[in-house]
């Protein structure tokens, strides 16, 4: 059995948005209180990061995470690699570097916003981290556990998903390819980006994301990447049809 956590399900932004004063973002209900999306994978012995976001430290301490064995991110924007700094606390636990997989470009920006953490005279204490490169459509190995990238599309930036097992997930797209969808087809847990209902430049609607997943033919489908324009969980969550869900921070999921 593997577990599925989800660390958080906001957009860059998160929710409750800075000075906003909208219905959701003064909401009392947990459920619409989001962090930057990521999500915690727990599965044949491995315990795996996807993105890390600028809520990286409090999404770890939140779930007491005392190891990663990888961190796979999906694209280099700063809402899912801001947190990269912070893995220095499991150097200091474990005595190693913290694996970090991701495409060629993202690395490059990587490289570039963390510089001192790749110089050759590195100063005492910098995150240790040991960068592997993924290719877009290329299955790659960790430790014997297979993941197999789903690309797609940011607007025009490329953009990597995982399916791990059962389970697939896919964030920050607006367009994807049948061959891609093709990877993901009948899985157990199809986790999803809907930003929200209204056309968006580089986003899932919440339409077109129900969309890829009836295509994939999917067990159960979870939304993330949830913007405070979505509405209440309470209220948004009656409306979807069956087998569809709004992911909240903090949920638990098992599947085979």
């Amino acid at each position: 059995m593997s577990t599925l956590t989800f660390l958080g399900t906001g957009t860059s932004q998160g929710v409750p948005v800075i000075s906003c004063w909208c219905t959701v973002c003064t909401s009392a209900d947990r459920r619409d209180n989001r962090l930057r999306s990521s999500v915690l994978v727990e599965t044949a012995g491995k315990i795996i990061v996807i993105d890390a976001g600028p809520d990286f430290r409090q999404q770890m301490l939140r779930e007491d995470v005392r190891r990663v064995d990888a961190i796979l991110l999906t694209h280099e924007h700063k809402d899912h690699i801001g947190g990269l700094d912070d893995v220095r606390a499991f150097n200091y636990t474990t005595g190693r570097p913290v694996d970090v997989f991701a495409t060629a470009r993202v690395q490059r920006r990587i490289e570039r916003d963390f510089d001192y953490a790749f110089g050759e005279n590195r100063y005492p204490g910098v995150p240790d981290i040991q960068l592997h490169t993924i290719e877009p459509r290329t299955p790659f190995d960790i430790g014997g556990l297979e993941v197999i990238p789903v690309e797609g599309y940011h607007f025009r930036l490329p953009v990597v998903g995982f399916r791990i097992g059962n389970m697939a997930y896919l964030t920050d797209m607006n367009r994807i390819e049948e061959s891609e969808i093709a990877k993901i087809k009948g899985v157990d847990v199809l986790v999803i980006n809907a930003l929200r209902k209204e056309t968006h430049l580089s986003h899932f609607t919440l339409d077109e994301a129900i969309a890829v997943g009836r295509t994939a033919e999917a067990r159960e489908v979870y939304f993330t990447h949830i913007s405070h324009q979505m509405g209440l969980h309470a209220e948004e969550k009656l409306l979807l049809p069956e087998g569809f869900r709004f992911a909240c921070d903090g949920l638990k999921i098992e599947y085979d």
